[in-house]
């Protein structure tokens, strides 16, 4: 029968001399045969003794433990490592998952663009942008620069998306005041509450939101530069989305 001294045995298990002497020392692994000259031998019994140690290392049980088990007269090797198959298999799944999730963050992480003031205002014609950022900045100092560093805070895409939602809710309201529907009615409100959510997410969470809502229905009533539609003004969407706010910011906001 073949045996494999301490040296062999350890490269080729790949643990250290010094663990398989610990191991001897407390008694978990001890050699089939000592040589008069001190040298430890290892037989195919230890091999598989020592396959099972390993194992339940990996599993995290004690050595204390691992000891307990194997010495046990009913261990059966053929079931250990059946259980064993099993739970290296379920320990691989969650790695697995692991490091999907890590991979999916670095990617993120790497391809994360961030914005900067001028993506805030793209699609409008520099001038232009800039008037308007001046003249908001003056009405509504600290709410520009808090909904500005609100903004700065995401990547190209989510803007990008948060853009395309907004002006598809944008829209969807224009419809209904075509329609001629009430803007207090629930059809309308619910969309309503939706330009709400996108208005959130421009602005953030400062201040008075009722009062800063309605200020919003106001300016929309009463500069139509905001409800302009390839370059036409209309006044009443501007009416009915100031009536269709305020009715919001009265029932659901105080």
């Amino acid at each position: 029968m073949k045996q494999y001294a301490v040296n062999k045995l350890a490269k080729l298990a790949g643990v250290s001399v010094r663990t398989l002497h610990y191991y001897d020392q407390i008694g978990l692994l001890t050699p089939s045969v000592r040589t008069s000259a001190g040298y430890r031998l290892y037989g195919e019994a230890e091999l598989l003794r020592l396959q099972q140690i390993l194992f339940y290392r990996e599993l995290d049980v004690a050595l204390k433990d691992i000891s307990n088990i194997l010495d046990d007269p009913e261990f059966d090797l053929v079931h250990a490592l059946e259980s064993h198959r099993q739970m290296l298999l379920s320990k691989k799944n969650r790695i697995e998952t692991l490091v999907a999730t890590v991979e999916k963050t670095i990617f993120h992480l790497k391809n994360k663009v961030n914005m900067n003031v001028e993506d805030l205002y793209a699609g409008l014609p520099k001038e232009q942008a800039e008037a308007w950022r001046r003249e908001a900045k003056e009405k509504w100092p600290g709410q520009v620069a808090h909904a500005e560093k609100q903004l700065l805070t995401m990547d190209k895409d989510s803007y990008r998306q948060l853009q395309e939602g907004f002006k598809a809710n944008g829209e969807i309201l224009a419809s209904l005041a075509a329609a001629g529907m009430d803007p207090a009615s629930e059809q309308v409100q619910q969309e309503i509450a939706v330009h709400y959510r996108y208005i959130l997410q421009f602005w953030g969470k400062a201040g008075n939101q009722a009062a800063a809502y309605k200020g919003l229905g106001d300016l929309l009533a009463n500069d139509e530069r905001y409800t302009q539609a390839n370059g036409v003004a209309n006044p009443a969407f501007g009416k009915f989305m100031q009536q269709a706010i305020h009715f919001y910011a009265a029932h659901k906001l105080q």
